[in-house]
């Protein structure tokens, strides 16, 4: 009876340990200049990602930013083509989607995911500039 207790205490250490060392991706809340000086000032080979819809992205965007909406049926299909081992810096309007979108690429396996405070608007609102 010692020897079984034993034994199913020590199968939890182990179990418990090994769930423990699982953490594979990083996922921060970054602020605007964060994510400037990750993407644009170190030239870092960082991926930068817009989850809003395509409509949204034409009338403002960042520089490099690919356009991938969270709210498709594909979206889990087109981030599978992005690097799952650089960082992905992820936006949207104000950060709801973004939210979403960055627990979704974590799920995924991606290593590194920083999810843009506030979105392109907080980005504005810091004064940095934007594209169209």
């Amino acid at each position: 009876m010692k020897k079984l207790l034993f034994v199913t205490i020590l199968s939890f250490l182990f179990a418990f340990q090994s769930c423990q060392e699982e953490k594979l991706s990083v996922l921060e809340v970054v602020t605007p200049q964060q994510v400037y000086d990750a993407v644009y000032s170190k030239g870092t080979n960082a991926q930068l990602l817009d989850v809003r819809t395509q409509e949204e992205y034409v009338v403002n965007h960042l520089k490099n930013a690919q356009n991938i909406c969270v709210t498709n049926n594909d979206f889990q299909e087109k981030v599978k083509k992005l690097d799952k081992d650089k960082p992905v810096y992820v936006y949207c309007e104000k950060g709801r989607r973004s939210a979403n979108a960055a627990k979704i690429l974590t799920e995924m396996g991606f290593k590194k995911v920083y999810d843009l405070q506030g979105g392109i608007t907080n980005w504005e609102e810091s004064g940095l500039e934007t594209q169209k």
